[in-house]
């Protein structure tokens, strides 16, 4: 038995918005890693000009709003690409599926009728 036996006749769909989204992850996904870190870096470095009277729980919830943002950023890209990739793949060639035989396909069983 052969596995993904392309389809006879089968042609894939042109490319289209959704490599030029694939591409363009890495730099948004590393963007969106380096901002909240040189913005934490920032806070760090000169915690008294922005943090006023508590410069440490100041720097806690910089801290916190950093590391919230590369999650959500990151699991937005995660989310994204995962999308492109259905896309891509549904977008590919038809394979042949396994057989399957409906024994009453033509004439369904006299149960399914009494149901009814």
């Amino acid at each position: 038995m052969q596995w993904l036996q392309k389809l006879p006749n089968s042609r894939p769909s042109p490319a289209g918005l959704e490599w030029r989204i694939l591409r363009k992850l890495p730099v948004v996904l590393l963007a969106s890693t380096l901002i909240p870190l040189a913005c934490y870096l920032v806070a760090w470095l000169y915690p008294e000009t922005f943090g006023g009277d508590s410069p440490q729980k100041y720097l806690t919830g910089i801290g916190i709003a950093a590391i919230a943002t590369v999650v959500t950023a990151w699991t937005a890209v995660f989310t994204v690409a995962i999308g492109c990739t259905v896309v891509v793949l549904m977008k590919g060639p038809a394979y042949v599926a396994d057989r399957y035989d409906l024994v009453d396909s033509e004439r369904p069983a006299k149960r399914d009728r009494d149901e009814h």
